[in-house]
C-alpha cells in the first residue's frame, strides 16, 4: 500500500526543498520498514530452528496448512474479529436516556467516502424500532381537499414497484461539532465530527409520489414529513427541494434495505439538509401552503444568535471539512513521510478545493481530491506531510462550487457568538507534539 501510494504521489506538487524532504522521509520510512521486516524474519527463523533444527524451514501458521471455515458458516458477512474496536460509540452523559441519544461514527478508521451501514451514525429521539414492512404504510394527503386530486396510501410493495433511483449523499446532524462551540470539549474526531455519514440511498423521488396523487404544485409550497416513532418527529420541507427531484422516499441503503437504526423500512432523504429533516420510519407526507412550525423546528434545532434571538429554518449544512488522520487520540510513531487524509462536504453542491495547513493556518497547500466528487456527498482528500519531529498544527479548509469558504472560529463567532449548538462548520485544528501525540485544540 505504501509503495503504491508513493509511486503515484505527484512530485510537481512540492517545491525542490520539500521534494528532497519527502524523498528523505520516504527513504527513512522504507529503511525502517526493511529493518523491522528483517528483524521479524530473523526471529521467525530462530523459532523455526529451535523447533525443526533447520534454519531454512519456517513453521507455517495454521491458516496456511488446514481447512478454513465452511462457505455457509456466516450467511451474512461480518467484520474480522481483529477489527472489533472500530465501532459506533455513545458519548457518556450527553443525554439523559439512551433512547434519545447519539452513537458517533468512527471517521478516523474509515476509507473512501461510503460509510458501512453498520457504522452509520445514529440519532434517535425515542429509540429505534424494527418495523414489519408488510404492515407499514405511507399516506400522502393535503392540508385541504383541493391540494391533491387523489390522496393515497402506499404499501412497501407498491412503493418498491415504482421506478427507483440511487444516489450517494452525506447526512450530517445539525448538532455535529456542536460541543465545540465554546471551547475544545472532546478528544477525538469520532466525537467532534462523528454525527456524519455517507451512503448510497435507493428510493422513489418524492415528486413522483406527489404527481401520482395529482398535487397542486402552485398552491402546495411546502410538505410536512411525519415519522412513525414515538417522538412524533415532523419536519417542514420546502417544495423547491422536492421539485428538484433530489428528495427521495428511500428504502435502500448501500445496496440493501435500510437498517432499523437508520429508519427501516422507509425514510426521507433530503440532500444537503440537516439530518433531522431526513425523517425516519416515514409514514405520512402532507402538502400545505406554509411552514408547519412544528416543535422540532420552532423550539428545537434553532440557532441562538448573539442578540438573544433564535434563527429558525436554517437547514442547509454549510461547507465543511475535517482531517481524520492524523487526528485527536492518534500517535505518529516515527519521523518522516506521512499522509494527511480527511473528508469535505457541502450542502450547497460539490467540493471544489480543499487546502491543508500543518502550521496552524499560516501557510496552506492544495490537497488532492479523490474521485468521485459528487454534489452533496462526502469527498476524500489527501496531502503529503514530512514530520521532522517538531510540533505541528493540522487544519483543512474546504471551498465549494458556489464559492463558499469554510470559516475559522474567529470569523464564525463574529456572526454567531459562542453559545450556539447547531451548524458549526468552523475549521478544526489538531496539534501534534514532539512525542507524536495528536490532540484537539482551537485557534482563533
Amino acid at each position: 500500500m505504501l509503495g503504491r501510494f508513493l509511486q503515484h504521489a505527484p512530485e510537481n506538487f512540492l517545491n525542490t526543498q520539500q521534494m528532497q524532504d519527502v524523498r528523505a522521509g520516504r527513504r527513512g520510512f522504507l529503511a525502517h520498514a526493511f529493518a523491522a521486516a528483517t528483524a521479524a524474519a530473523s526471529a521467525g527463523a530462530a523459532r523455526a530452528q529451535t523447533s525443526q533444527g533447520d534454519p531454512y524451514i519456517l513453521e507455517l501458521p495454521a491458516h496456511s496448512k488446514g481447512l478454513g471455515q465452511p462457505v455457509a458458516a456466516r450467511p451474512y458477512g461480518q467484520p474480522s474479529e481483529w477489527e472489533k474496536n472500530l465501532q459506533r460509540r455513545e458519548s457518556p452523559g450527553l443525554t439523559r436516556v439512551g433512547q434519545a441519544s447519539v452513537s458517533f461514527c468512527p471517521l478516523q478508521g474509515l476509507f473512501g467516502i461510503i460509510t458501512p451501514s453498520g457504522l452509520h451514525f445514529e440519532r434517535h429521539h425515542q429509540g429505534w424500532w424494527d418495523i414489519d414492512p408488510a404492515k407499514h404504510r405511507l399516506m400522502v394527503n393535503g392540508s385541504d381537499d383541493t391540494m391533491l386530486e387523489r390522496p393515497m396510501v402506499f404499501s412497501m410493495d407498491e412503493l418498491m414497484r415504482l421506478p427507483s433511483v440511487s444516489r450517494m449523499h452525506f447526512i450530517e446532524c445539525g448538532a455535529n461539532t456542536g460541543m465545540e462551540w465554546g471551547n475544545t470539549a472532546v478528544p477525538t474526531v469520532q466525537y467532534t465530527h462523528g454525527m456524519l455519514s455517507c451512503s448510497e440511498f435507493t428510493g422513489v423521488p418524492l415528486r413522483t409520489l406527489l404527481e401520482l396523487c395529482g398535487a397542486d404544485f402552485k398552491r402546495g409550497t411546502f410538505v410536512l414529513a411525519e415519522g412513525a416513532d414515538g417522538s412524533g418527529m415532523t419536519r417542514t420541507i420546502p417544495m423547491s427541494l422536492v421539485l428538484s427531484g433530489e428528495v427521495l422516499v428511500a428504502y435502500g441503503q448501500n445496496g440493501e434495505m435500510l437498517r432499523p437504526e437508520n429508519g427501516y423500512p422507509l425514510r426521507l432523504i433530503v440532500p444537503g439538509v440537516q439530518g433531522v429533516s431526513w425523517v425516519k420510519y416515514l409514514r405520512r407526507i402532507k402538502l400545505g401552503d406554509m411552514p408547519y412550525a412544528t416543535k422540532d423546528e420552532t423550539i428545537h434545532y434553532v440557532d441562538l444568535m448573539p442578540d438573544g434571538m433564535h434563527r429558525q429554518y436554517t437547514s442547509i449544512q454549510e461547507v465543511k471539512s475535517v482531517i481524520t488522520s492524523p487526528s485527536g487520540g492518534q500517535v505518529l510513531l516515527d519521523n518522516g513521510f506521512h499522509s494527511i487524509t480527511g473528508l469535505a462536504w457541502s450542502g450547497r453542491g460539490k467540493i471544489k478545493r480543499v487546502d491543508v495547513s500543518s502550521d496552524g493556518g499560516r501557510n496552506w497547500k492544495p490537497a488532492r481530491l479523490e474521485g468521485p466528487v459528487l454534489p452533496k456527498c462526502l469527498s476524500r482528500f489527501n496531502a503529503d506531510f514530512v514530520w521532522d519531529g517538531k510540533p505541528a498544527i493540522f487544519q483543512s479548509r474546504a471551498v465549494d462550487d458556489t464559492g463558499q469558504i469554510q470559516p475559522g472560529y474567529r470569523e464564525l463567532r463574529q456572526v454567531r457568538a459562542s453559545r450556539s449548538i447547531y451548524h458549526n462548520n468552523a475549521i478544526q485544528s489538531w496539534a501534534l507534539d514532539e512525542s507524536g501525540e495528536v490532540k484537539n485544540v482551537q485557534l482563533g
